[in-house]
Protein backbone atom coordinates (compact mmCIF):
# COMPACT_ATOMS: atom_id res chain seq x y z
CA UNK A 1 0.00 0.00 0.00
CA UNK A 2 1.07 3.47 -0.85
CA UNK A 3 2.39 5.62 2.29
CA UNK A 4 -0.36 8.48 3.30
CA UNK A 5 0.46 11.63 4.10
CA UNK A 6 -2.38 13.99 5.47
CA UNK A 7 -2.05 17.47 6.18
CA UNK A 8 -2.55 18.22 9.86
CA UNK A 9 -0.75 21.90 9.78
CA UNK A 10 -4.04 24.35 9.64
CA UNK A 11 -4.48 27.05 12.40
CA UNK A 12 -8.45 25.30 12.95
CA UNK A 13 -9.89 28.64 13.94
CA UNK A 14 -13.36 27.40 12.45
CA UNK A 15 -13.10 25.31 16.26
CA UNK A 16 -12.00 27.84 18.66
CA UNK A 17 -12.29 27.83 21.52
CA UNK A 18 -11.41 23.60 21.25
CA UNK A 19 -8.41 24.40 19.48
CA UNK A 20 -7.02 27.57 20.88
CA UNK A 21 -4.57 25.24 23.00
CA UNK A 22 -4.43 21.92 21.37
CA UNK A 23 -4.16 21.23 17.40
CA UNK A 24 -6.89 19.89 15.68
CA UNK A 25 -5.53 16.53 15.07
CA UNK A 26 -5.80 16.06 19.31
CA UNK A 27 -9.69 16.91 19.31
CA UNK A 28 -11.44 14.32 21.24
CA UNK A 29 -14.01 12.45 19.50
CA UNK A 30 -15.75 9.72 21.07
CA UNK A 31 -13.02 9.13 23.86
CA UNK A 32 -9.91 9.12 21.05
CA UNK A 33 -7.79 11.80 19.57
CA UNK A 34 -9.39 11.81 15.98
CA UNK A 35 -5.76 11.75 14.72
CA UNK A 36 -6.05 8.34 16.54
CA UNK A 37 -8.96 7.51 15.05
CA UNK A 38 -7.27 8.20 11.39
CA UNK A 39 -4.20 6.06 12.05
CA UNK A 40 -6.69 3.02 13.12
CA UNK A 41 -8.44 3.61 9.57
CA UNK A 42 -5.30 3.54 7.99
CA UNK A 43 -3.98 0.66 9.85
CA UNK A 44 -6.67 -1.65 8.91
CA UNK A 45 -6.73 -0.73 5.21
CA UNK A 46 -3.20 -2.09 5.19
CA UNK A 47 -1.43 1.17 5.26
CA UNK A 48 2.48 0.84 7.00
CA UNK A 49 3.69 4.08 7.10
CA UNK A 50 2.24 7.47 7.43
CA UNK A 51 4.06 11.50 7.50
CA UNK A 52 2.03 13.74 9.36
CA UNK A 53 2.65 17.16 7.77
CA UNK A 54 2.29 19.64 11.02
CA UNK A 55 2.55 22.60 11.90
CA UNK A 56 0.45 24.83 14.58
CA UNK A 57 1.01 23.22 17.63
CA UNK A 58 2.69 19.92 15.86
CA UNK A 59 4.91 18.99 18.65
CA UNK A 60 1.65 18.12 20.82
CA UNK A 61 0.68 15.85 18.52
CA UNK A 62 4.26 13.99 17.53
CA UNK A 63 4.01 13.97 21.76
CA UNK A 64 0.86 12.10 21.58
CA UNK A 65 1.76 9.52 18.32
CA UNK A 66 5.37 9.07 19.02
CA UNK A 67 7.10 6.33 15.80
CA UNK A 68 2.76 5.23 15.30
CA UNK A 69 4.50 1.94 16.80
CA UNK A 70 1.33 1.69 18.98
CA UNK A 71 -1.10 2.31 16.39
CA UNK A 72 0.50 0.05 14.25
CA UNK A 73 1.94 2.02 11.68
CA UNK A 74 5.03 3.86 11.14
CA UNK A 75 5.01 7.41 11.36
CA UNK A 76 7.40 9.86 10.53
CA UNK A 77 6.74 14.02 10.33
CA UNK A 78 6.96 17.22 8.12
CA UNK A 79 7.14 20.41 9.97
CA UNK A 80 6.25 23.71 8.14
CA UNK A 81 8.67 25.77 9.60
CA UNK A 82 8.48 29.00 10.72
CA UNK A 83 5.45 30.51 8.21
CA UNK A 84 2.23 27.77 7.57
CA UNK A 85 3.14 26.60 4.14
CA UNK A 86 -0.15 25.80 2.50
CA UNK A 87 -0.79 22.20 1.46
CA UNK A 88 0.54 22.27 -1.70
CA UNK A 89 3.99 23.53 -0.39
CA UNK A 90 3.36 21.23 2.97
CA UNK A 91 3.57 18.52 0.50
CA UNK A 92 6.22 19.86 -1.13
CA UNK A 93 8.54 19.86 1.85
CA UNK A 94 7.35 16.34 2.79
CA UNK A 95 8.22 14.49 -0.55
CA UNK A 96 11.73 13.29 0.62
CA UNK A 97 9.44 11.48 3.50
CA UNK A 98 6.94 10.23 0.94
CA UNK A 99 8.54 9.08 -2.18
CA UNK A 100 6.76 9.75 -5.96
CA UNK A 101 3.61 8.31 -5.47
CA UNK A 102 0.97 8.58 -2.28
CA UNK A 103 -2.37 9.30 -0.72
CA UNK A 104 -2.96 12.71 0.79
CA UNK A 105 -6.05 13.74 2.89
CA UNK A 106 -6.49 16.27 5.44
CA UNK A 107 -6.13 16.24 9.05
CA UNK A 108 -9.76 16.69 9.64
CA UNK A 109 -11.26 14.16 7.44
CA UNK A 110 -12.56 10.55 8.38
CA UNK A 111 -12.82 8.86 5.01
CA UNK A 112 -14.32 5.19 5.51
CA UNK A 113 -13.66 4.00 2.12
CA UNK A 114 -11.44 0.98 0.49
CA UNK A 115 -7.64 2.35 -0.20
CA UNK A 116 -6.82 -0.19 -2.19
CA UNK A 117 -9.16 0.23 -4.71
CA UNK A 118 -8.13 3.41 -4.90
CA UNK A 119 -4.66 2.86 -5.23
CA UNK A 120 -5.44 0.20 -7.66
CA UNK A 121 -7.54 3.04 -10.24
CA UNK A 122 -4.87 5.86 -9.58
CA UNK A 123 -2.20 2.61 -11.46
CA UNK A 124 -4.25 1.91 -14.01
CA UNK A 125 -5.73 5.37 -14.77
CA UNK A 126 -1.97 6.39 -16.38
CA UNK A 127 -2.41 9.87 -15.08
CA UNK A 128 -0.30 11.79 -12.57
CA UNK A 129 -2.80 12.62 -10.01
CA UNK A 130 -6.59 10.82 -9.04
CA UNK A 131 -9.14 12.72 -6.90
CA UNK A 132 -11.80 10.81 -5.35
CA UNK A 133 -15.23 12.46 -6.01
CA UNK A 134 -19.06 12.04 -4.27
CA UNK A 135 -22.45 13.16 -5.68
CA UNK A 136 -22.75 15.82 -3.66
CA UNK A 137 -25.71 18.06 -4.98
CA UNK A 138 -24.60 20.84 -2.54
CA UNK A 139 -25.66 18.68 0.50
CA UNK A 140 -21.89 18.80 2.09
CA UNK A 141 -20.68 21.65 0.81
CA UNK A 142 -20.23 23.17 -2.50
CA UNK A 143 -19.88 21.03 -5.09
CA UNK A 144 -16.98 21.85 -7.13
CA UNK A 145 -16.46 18.84 -9.86
CA UNK A 146 -17.61 18.10 -12.95
CA UNK A 147 -17.68 14.26 -13.24
CA UNK A 148 -19.22 12.09 -15.87
CA UNK A 149 -19.02 8.76 -17.49
CA UNK A 150 -16.58 8.14 -15.28
CA UNK A 151 -14.25 11.17 -16.11
CA UNK A 152 -13.02 13.93 -13.92
CA UNK A 153 -14.30 17.17 -16.63
CA UNK A 154 -13.19 19.95 -14.54
CA UNK A 155 -12.24 20.58 -10.78
CA UNK A 156 -12.76 24.24 -9.47
CA UNK A 157 -12.83 25.51 -6.30
CA UNK A 158 -12.79 29.07 -6.25
CA UNK A 159 -15.28 30.00 -8.96
CA UNK A 160 -17.42 26.45 -9.04
CA UNK A 161 -20.30 26.16 -12.07
CA UNK A 162 -23.47 25.28 -12.14
CA UNK A 163 -22.86 22.16 -13.80
CA UNK A 164 -20.60 20.74 -11.04
CA UNK A 165 -22.68 18.47 -9.15
CA UNK A 166 -19.80 16.25 -7.43
CA UNK A 167 -17.58 17.61 -4.30
CA UNK A 168 -13.92 16.39 -3.90
CA UNK A 169 -13.96 13.83 -1.21
CA UNK A 170 -10.82 14.41 0.43
CA UNK A 171 -8.50 11.77 -0.98
CA UNK A 172 -6.07 11.98 -3.30
CA UNK A 173 -3.23 10.24 -4.88
CA UNK A 174 -0.25 12.11 -6.35
CA UNK A 175 2.83 11.77 -8.22
CA UNK A 176 5.38 13.68 -6.68
CA UNK A 177 6.08 15.24 -9.76
CA UNK A 178 2.97 17.72 -10.00
CA UNK A 179 4.11 19.56 -7.30
CA UNK A 180 7.40 21.14 -8.70
CA UNK A 181 10.43 20.92 -7.36
CA UNK A 182 12.28 22.23 -4.19
CA UNK A 183 12.89 26.14 -6.25
CA UNK A 184 9.05 26.22 -7.24
CA UNK A 185 9.28 27.19 -2.89
CA UNK A 186 6.42 28.68 -1.15
CA UNK A 187 3.49 28.39 0.10
CA UNK A 188 0.44 27.10 -2.17
CA UNK A 189 -2.57 24.79 -1.88
CA UNK A 190 -3.49 21.84 -3.42
CA UNK A 191 -6.75 23.61 -4.79
CA UNK A 192 -4.39 25.80 -7.29
CA UNK A 193 -2.98 22.32 -8.24
CA UNK A 194 -5.52 20.30 -9.08
CA UNK A 195 -7.27 22.76 -10.92
CA UNK A 196 -4.49 23.24 -13.79
CA UNK A 197 -4.40 19.16 -13.31
CA UNK A 198 -7.94 18.86 -14.40
CA UNK A 199 -7.90 21.65 -17.77
CA UNK A 200 -5.15 19.83 -18.76
CA UNK A 201 -6.92 16.31 -18.27
CA UNK A 202 -4.05 15.16 -16.36
CA UNK A 203 -6.52 14.71 -12.83
CA UNK A 204 -8.16 10.98 -12.92
CA UNK A 205 -11.58 10.58 -10.99
CA UNK A 206 -12.85 7.94 -8.65
CA UNK A 207 -16.19 7.71 -7.77
CA UNK A 208 -16.90 6.57 -4.06
CA UNK A 209 -21.03 6.66 -2.70
CA UNK A 210 -19.71 6.57 1.04
CA UNK A 211 -20.25 9.86 2.49
CA UNK A 212 -17.70 11.64 4.66
CA UNK A 213 -16.88 12.76 8.45
CA UNK A 214 -14.79 15.48 9.21
CA UNK A 215 -14.35 17.72 12.27
CA UNK A 216 -13.41 20.94 10.53
CA UNK A 217 -16.83 22.52 11.84
CA UNK A 218 -18.53 22.32 15.22
CA UNK A 219 -21.19 20.65 13.21
CA UNK A 220 -18.90 18.48 11.38
CA UNK A 221 -17.51 17.41 14.87
CA UNK A 222 -21.14 16.64 16.06
CA UNK A 223 -21.79 14.23 13.34
CA UNK A 224 -18.53 12.76 13.56
CA UNK A 225 -18.84 11.90 17.14
CA UNK A 226 -22.32 10.34 16.55
CA UNK A 227 -20.80 8.24 14.05
CA UNK A 228 -18.57 6.97 16.34
CA UNK A 229 -20.66 6.07 19.04
CA UNK A 230 -23.04 4.53 16.42
CA UNK A 231 -19.95 1.92 15.45
CA UNK A 232 -18.89 1.08 19.03
CA UNK A 233 -22.69 0.49 20.76
CA UNK A 234 -22.33 -2.94 22.09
Amino acid sequence: MLPVAILAGGLATRLHPITETIPKALVDVAGRPFVVRQLDLLREQGVGRVVLCVGHLGEQIRSEVGDGRRFGVEVAYSFDGPRLLGTAGALRRALPLLGNRFFVFYGDSYLPIDFGAVEKAFAACGKPALMTVLKNGGQWDRSNVAFSGGVLLKYDKRHPAAGMTYIDYGLSVLSGDVLGGAETGGAADLADLYGPLSERGLLAGYEVLERFYEIGSHAGLRDTIEYFRKMEEP
